[in-house]
């Protein structure tokens, strides 16, 4: 839990509603608090981007082989059960292919480069490793980024964290409130920041030759759900 905290003497202070600004005039000294609370839990869910890279002497035969290649990556992807709705492709590109040449000392050009990313989202985590496997073995990926962990239904997380950042920082101005001789706290605003933290991105990059040999191995750790409070009080008699 991370707090920072700044102490002023009797201000306005304005908070944002829906239909206008309201003006809130604090009469005593006013303490300003920063409270962080992340809770951790294991993930659930874990998100990894992947495609399909295809060369050819023309944009046509490029974009076709490319197709062809990236919808048996699809398919593999359903046949492991991830459902379709967890499949979406996140970019194409066309672009001219180049070479260099050594003998001219300049780059020639060779034909063109189609690639087709995909972003899946697995469920069971316990298929992840083979699931990633298969894809370089048999679905003809030619690249895997991530996993990104996270968890499907983070509100229960969200309110405890809420609840443990709302608690500490009363305590907290009350303290201030204690040592400045006032008896307690009102609240003037809350404000609120989500955040959500992963573990560091699981390096999948691998060589397609050794790739069939091993599953990838898997470890989720925990992830965190985090809020943070930017709290007012005013110190009361």
């Amino acid at each position: 839990m991370n707090a920072g905290l700044a102490f002023f003497g009797s201000l306005a202070l304005i908070s944002s509603a829906s239909a206008a600004d309201v003006q809130i005039v604090a009469q005593n000294p006013v303490v300003e608090l920063s409270v962080t609370e992340t809770v951790e839990t294991v993930p659930d869910t874990a998100a990894f981007s992947t495609g399909v890279e295809t060369k050819a002497a023309t944009a046509t035969q490029a974009l076709r082989e490319n197709s062809r290649q990236t919808r048996i990556l699809i398919d593999k992807l359903k046949s492991a059960g991830i459902a379709e709705k967890d499949i979406q492709t996140t970019g194409i590109s066309l672009n001219a292919d180049y070479e260099y040449d050594r003998e001219n000392k300049g780059n020639r050009f060779v034909g063109y480069r189609v690639s087709n990313q995909v972003r899946a989202k697995v469920r069971k985590l316990n298929k992840l490793g083979s699931i990633l496997d298969m894809l370089v073995s048999e679905g003809g990926a030619t690249n895997l980024n991530g996993p990104y962990f996270s968890v499907s239904n983070d509100a229960p997380l969200k309110k405890l964290a809420r609840e443990r950042a709302l608690s500490n920082a009363r305590a907290q101005a009350e303290e201030y409130a204690r040592a400045s001789g006032y008896g307690g706290v009102k609240v003037l605003s809350v404000s609120e920041v989500l955040r959500s933290v992963s573990p560091a991105q699981m390096p999948v990059m691998r060589s397609m030759a050794s790739a069939a040999a091993e599953s990838v191995p898997v470890s989720v750790g925990q992830v965190g759900t985090g809020v943070t409070l930017n709290i007012s009080y005013e110190m009361i008699p």
